[in-house]
């Protein structure tokens, strides 16, 4: 038998090279490619905000503490086992002849004891975590401070948010400013589906709900606007549904205050029943004068277009007839 039949090597040398040639560019480009491949994902991270990692009140920088305590305890678990996939194949695979071999083996008290006491380890120490900081950074928790706190009224709409400050008697739409270092007290209702108050650079999410009130106990530490969400699908024009927070010093705060002051709308159950129709991507808008029982109507659920055009139906008339009550 020829020589160069038994070494596949010498067979490769006697093929033409046009033929090795003809076959090496193609499978090149494609290995290149396939390495290329992932590059352009990495593109869409430019669209991403990393406002929970970037807060900007002390809520928001505990929940980051416990966001990064908790990945790295998980990394304890996840990083081995990454590692050890590849490591234990590669040890023992079946050219490797310095592996021991043992086909028989089925049990080890030492990896049974690490598999399991690292885990409980892990789990303990988060549930201590968790148990601690629900109470701590309970949403309804005043927030310790020597400065008086701003109370806000907050309504989740179709598809919008109405801000009240019921101290002053103004209102806005889709923009709520903030003293810089002055707790703020959100009570927050729904008068449509169930949404989600959240504010990431401040944190504390809280789901908003007709007929019942929840609160949310905030601070800004740093002056800047934030974009503020509804974390909560609630239809069509639910994308739209964001607001802007300025958080403002104290003589910027004032200001901002006077000129919402200085409006010429006024928002009366009228006005309201106008503003409570199903819109989107709503500009914001400034009312210099509220009803002060807007908020406790609104959370009765007395006041909502549907509510009215229902009742009109059975109002009766000046003329003590039945009839439909027109609105214009």
């Amino acid at each position: 038998m020829p020589k160069e039949w038994s070494d596949p090597r010498a067979v490769y040398k006697k093929v033409s090279p046009d033929a090795r040639a003809m076959n090496r560019p193609a499978r090149s480009w494609f290995a290149r490619f396939c390495r290329l491949l992932p590059l352009p994902a990495t593109l869409l991270l430019g669209g991403c905000h990393w406002a929970l990692l970037d807060p900007k009140g002390p809520i928001g920088v505990a929940e980051r503490s416990i966001i990064l305590t908790a990945g790295g305890l998980m990394l304890l678990v996840v990083v081995p086992v990454i590692v050890l996939a590849v490591v234990i194949p590669w040890r023992y695979r079946a050219s490797n002849t310095r592996a021991k071999y043992e086909p028989e083996w089925s049990h080890s008290n030492k990896i049974e004891a690490v598999m399991w006491s690292i885990p409980i380890v892990i789990v303990s120490i988060l549930a201590v975590i968790c148990w601690r900081t629900s109470h701590e950074l309970d949403p309804f928790r005043p927030i310790p401070s020597q400065q008086k706190p701003v109370h806000i009224e907050a309504v989740a709409m179709d598809w919008k948010w109405l801000f009240i400050y019921p101290d002053q008697h103004i209102a806005t739409v889709n923009e709520v400013a903030l003293p810089v270092g002055v707790p703020v007290v959100f009570h927050i209702t729904s008068a449509t589906v169930m949404n989600s108050f959240f504010i990431p650079r401040l944190g504390s999410q809280i789901y908003a709900m007709a007929n019942m009130q929840t609160a949310d106990n905030l601070v800004a530490s740093a002056a800047g606007t934030y974009r503020g969400i509804s974390a909560n699908f609630s239809g069509g024009g639910f994308s739209g549904m964001t607001f802007k927070v300025k958080a403002l010093s104290a003589a910027d705060y004032k200001r901002w205050l006077a000129k919402v002051g200085s409006s010429a709308r006024t928002l009366d159950a009228r006005q309201y029943l106008a503003l409570d129709r199903p819109s989107s991507d709503v500009p914001v808008t400034y009312f210099s004068h509220v009803n002060p029982d807007l908020f406790a109507q609104i959370l009765m659920g007395k006041l909502s277009a549907g509510r009215a055009l229902s009742m009109a139906a059975t109002t009766l008339t000046s003329g003590g007839e039945t009839g439909p009550l027109r609105r214009d």
